[in-house]
């Protein structure tokens, strides 16, 4: 069971780190025209992985880069870079500083001509971290409509349907605020479908939702609204902008594809059974349990030993008073099916390094954790019931802590049914590695 544990590690630990922005940034601006050596470029980087965009960003262009703003969660800077300011501020909810970030970077882009060009880099989080409330809407109204669709476990293209009304900045609203200035976006989409109006709430895209839209998903979860909110809520965002090409760098696909291509070097045959997961965290769980269940019965669909890998980002709504985060759930959930089993792992990790409001970025559990978890007096229904699966998991010394990432590209979970066989000097060096190894 150790070597499966080491495994599960490795295959999600490598796919966070091909996941790494440097090199699709890189890559994005070599791909794009700038103009002359003379041209002014401003640079915007916004979310979780803001700092090492920005960086990468920096040491490709270099001191054409005349200003910038980096707005990033605390703790997700790594330094300073030249002649851009760092700023960091609260996620997931926003908070005084994602608001004074904000002001900093529409002040940069107000002053910003037809001749001069935004690089704007984008990344998940970047709806709480750029954040500037419409006026008649206070910062506290924000951070409570925030928390109640957090809580409720609205999915996050419902959460960012109503935040975006609600924003000076969001829905295209940013952009319109360049007016003549040109931009370049590039982005590292944390939501399924890669919608450009979704990541970050869309700041310089499009907006493809309604104003109905919005107000059924009032509706639906009950919310209470003032007069202001409302009437903002129910007015249309922009559906066109001019000024705006943007580039897709990376995507939950590609985590799930590189933690394909891990498992595989280490011979798990890999299968990757969906990279959409949008439900709640406790019933992906189960659902992983039952595949588990039937890999181990011997179900011809996944021959043993086998990776079966899911991404998305999955939901949690919460009822209890406990600590945790849709991974951990995910896993403590998955726990109680595959009591007993042998040769099973199932692990769930977001990209970034941060589940819900912890210092853990998920999870891992196997065949003998539900009676561990028995042996300590801790009941796992229950604890799921007080969403209190952080504790739990930490109680099994089964939480995986990895630091900030510098990437976001939503979560991936793998399920590990039967040792792999063989051995190579490829499946070695990555064990090796592993001893040491961290995403951050």
């Amino acid at each position: 069971m150790d070597q499966l544990h080491k495994d599960a590690r490795i295959i999600v630990e490598r796919a966070i780190e091909a996941n790494m922005p440097e090199d699709a940034v890189s890559a994005a601006l070599d791909g794009h025209d700038f103009g002359g050596d003379g041209k002014n470029i401003a640079l915007l980087a916004i979310g979780k992985a803001a700092w090492r965009m920005a960086r990468a960003a920096r040491e490709k262009l270099g001191e054409r880069i005349k200003n910038g703003i980096v707005i990033t969660k605390y703790g997700h800077s790594m330094g300073e870079i030249p002649g851009v300011e760092i700023i960091e501020a609260g996620h997931p909810l926003p908070d005084e500083n994602s608001v004074r970030g904000t002001e900093k970077a529409v002040a940069m882009a107000e002053n910003l001509g037809p001749e001069d060009e935004l690089l704007f880099l984008i990344s998940g989080g970047g709806s709480a971290l750029f954040e500037m409330p419409l006026p008649g809407v206070t910062l506290d109204e924000l951070i409570e409509i925030n928390d109640r669709l957090l809580a409720c476990g609205a999915n996050i293209i419902e959460i960012n349907t109503i935040r975006k009304r609600l924003s000076a900045v969001k829905a295209g609203r940013f952009a319109k605020l360049c007016r003549d200035t040109k931009i370049f976006a590039v982005a590292l989409s944390d939501v399924l479908g890669n919608r450009l109006d979704s990541i970050a709430s869309g700041p310089a895209a499009p907006d493809e939702s309604t104003s109905e839209e919005a107000m059924e998903i009032v509706r639906k979860y009950d919310l209470a609204l003032t007069d202001k909110m409302k009437m903002n809520i129910s007015t249309e965002t922009p559906k066109k902008i001019d000024n705006v090409r943007t580039v897709i760098t990376g995507s939950v696909d590609t985590l799930c594809d590189f933690a394909a291509d891990v498992a595989g070097i280490l011979y798990y045959t890999p299968h990757i059974l969906c990279t959409d997961m949008n439900c709640e965290a406790r019933e992906a769980g189960r659902l992983a349990a039952a595949i588990a269940r039937r890999v181990n019965g011997g179900d011809d669909s996944f021959k043993s030993p086998c990776a079966i890998i899911m991404g998305g980002e999955t939901v949690v709504n919460l009822k209890g008073k406990g600590k945790g985060g849709r991974n951990q759930e995910f896993v403590l959930a998955a726990a109680q099916g595959i009591a007993g089993m042998e040769n099973t792992v199932i692990i769930s990790v977001g990209s970034d390094g941060t589940d819900g409001p912890t210092d853990a970025a998920g999870g891992f559990v196997d065949g003998a954790t539900a009676a561990e978890l028995r042996a300590k007096g801790i009941n796992i229904d229950e604890t799921l019931r007080n969403n209190d699966s952080y504790n739990a998991l930490k109680a099994a010394d089964r939480l995986i802590i990895t630091g900030p990432t510098g990437t976001n590209v939503n979560d991936v979970a793998v399920i590990l049914c039967g040792g792999a066989k063989k051995t190579s000097p490829t499946r070695e060096l990555l064990r090796t590695a592993d001893k040491e190894a961290s995403p951050a």
